[in-house]
């Protein structure tokens, strides 16, 4: 089964950018969709965006639409998560997530694996 790592968070400004990787082990990461979600201090986590397995589908949850741009490198085994004009309410642990249905990862379902988690942190 795929693991997955999270890096590339850290403390930003609002209105700067930040770039999260997710590494994968494994042999079969390119048949996997890649999701991204998050969860604020005192919140549920929540689903921001998704890659499907050959980078031909993404989806976004609407509050980042615009802002935010998942991406991958199967050569890499690696998708990423660009963040831009961040905002104070974009502050949250940052999790990457692998499942072999896009739409499952969409739905909120039980992925394949999950990330540990990268903090992001947006204050003025």
């Amino acid at each position: 089964q795929v693991q997955l790592s999270e890096s590339g968070g850290g403390l930003v400004q609002p209105g700067d950018s930040l770039r999260l990787s997710c590494v994968a082990s494994g042999p079969t990461f390119s048949s996997y969709a890649v999701g991204w979600f998050r969860q604020a201090p005192g919140k549920a986590r929540e689903f921001v965006a998704a890659i499907s397995w050959d980078g031909e589908t993404t989806e976004y949850q609407d509050s980042v639409k615009g802002r935010f741009t998942v991406s991958r490198d199967n050569t890499k085994n690696t998708a990423f998560l660009q963040m831009d004009s961040l905002k104070l309410e974009d502050t949250a642990v940052y999790y990457c997530a692998a499942d072999g249905r896009i739409l499952k990862l969409v739905a909120g379902g039980a992925p394949d694996a999950w990330g540990q988690g990268a903090l992001v942190t947006v204050s003025s």
